[in-house]
């Protein structure tokens, strides 16, 4: 083991000392699929060294990369060391290492989406509709629409035949236009669980009028049943009505009625990105067509939906502060705080009037 190499024990003790802590799983994504078994950000080796500080703010940051076992990290450790990157190791044997005789309670980076979308939906028993219970209900012409949680590019490679693309934090924003009658039934789905049952848990706990459920399985169990997916941008959410714009802004208050997270200002953020002390990720949740139009300096365009499910392929250092930024309704904001929080984030939301003339930059 050389110095830049640490043991799996040292590995579980970083993983639970509450310290600042980065991890990239930095084999290819073809292995490594959805998610690393660590819910790791997903950093392929050959990219480490361009695009590290991408995601690791600071350099002094403690950081771990496990590779393949081929002993690619403990070579990129070493080079990144040289780099000025001093606090940078290897895990020893890798992933595979990691995961062998692999026993329940093994740690990981952060918690799976799909442990706690069950976890939500066991808790608020979130409703649920089966995909033969929606093709009947369809078959029978009641009025009922599908609202698809995914990006827009994953709507588009497919989706529930009749769906509307509107990604997870997009909800309360866009949902009077695409659900004008109270009395229409809404059903959110994605490609599984994890942002089905967010989106239609977070519609509930934003007290619209309408019913609401989740597909269970989504368009996988839609395909499971031998039916056919519909392909391409068929119907996509829109420019937001001012009646959407009034909805969202009243259902978002019952949505956040309990939850509490500061409110900064451009100052603030300029100060806490420049903290040698701490982490601080800047993340803006609007689309990313308005973050091309418009956005502050040394911010990241994060998609809002993303986050509420993946949040591990953007926010690479457990224990960093997550600034939340987004336009003066802040519906996404709200939107994305009210769950990332009970996932354990520090979060702050940092409201702006993107459609001025002069932003202030963050450095």
């Amino acid at each position: 083991m050389t110095q830049k190499t640490i043991s799996r024990d040292t590995f579980r003790n970083w993983l639970a000392d509450g310290e600042e802590l980065a991890v990239f799983d930095i084999r290819d994504p073809a292995v490594v699929g959805y998610a690393s078994p660590l819910f790791a950000t997903n950093l392929p080796a050959e990219f480490v060294e361009s695009e590290i500080g991408r995601f690791v703010p600071r350099t002094v940051v403690r950081t771990v990369l496990a590779d393949g076992g081929d002993g690619a990290a403990a070579l990129l450790a070493e080079k990144l060391g040289k780099a000025g990157w001093a606090n940078v190791f290897a895990l020893e044997g890798g992933i595979p290492a990691w995961t062998a005789g692999a026993e329940a309670s093994l740690p990981t980076f952060d918690i799976p989406g799909v442990d706690f979308s069950l976890a939500v939906r066991d808790e608020r028993n979130t409703p649920v509709i089966s995909t033969e219970e929606l093709k009947r209900l369809r078959d029978a012409g009641e009025d009922i629409v599908v609202i698809d949680t995914r990006t827009v590019t994953e709507f588009s490679r497919d989706h529930v035949p009749g769906a509307v693309s509107v990604p997870g934090a997009e909800l309360l924003l866009r949902f009077k236009d695409v659900v004008p009658s109270e009395q229409t039934k809404v059903v959110v789905s994605c490609a599984g669980l994890p942002r089905a049952i967010l989106g239609a848990q977070t519609l509930i706990d934003a007290r619209v009028p309408n019913q609401v459920s989740y597909l269970h399985d989504g368009t996988k169990a839609w395909t499971g049943a031998g039916l056919e997916l519909e392909t391409g941008r068929t119907r996509i959410y829109g420019e937001a009505s001012p009646a959407a714009l009034n909805f969202a802004r009243e259902h978002v208050q019952a949505l956040s009625a309990d939850d509490r997270f500061p409110e900064i200002d451009v100052a603030t953020a300029r100060k806490w990105a420049n903290d040698p002390g701490r982490t601080t990720y800047l993340l803006d949740v609007r689309t990313p067509e308005e973050f091309e139009k418009n956005h502050l300096d040394g911010t990241l365009s994060s998609e809002g939906g993303q986050l509420l499910g993946v949040a591990y392929r953007t926010i690479a250092v457990r224990g960093a502060r997550v600034v939340l930024i987004d336009d003066p309704l802040g519906v996404r904001a709200r939107t994305v705080a009210h769950w990332l929080q009970r996932r354990g984030f520090e979060i702050a939301i940092l409201l702006v009037d993107f459609s001025a003339k002069q932003l202030s930059a963050v450095a």
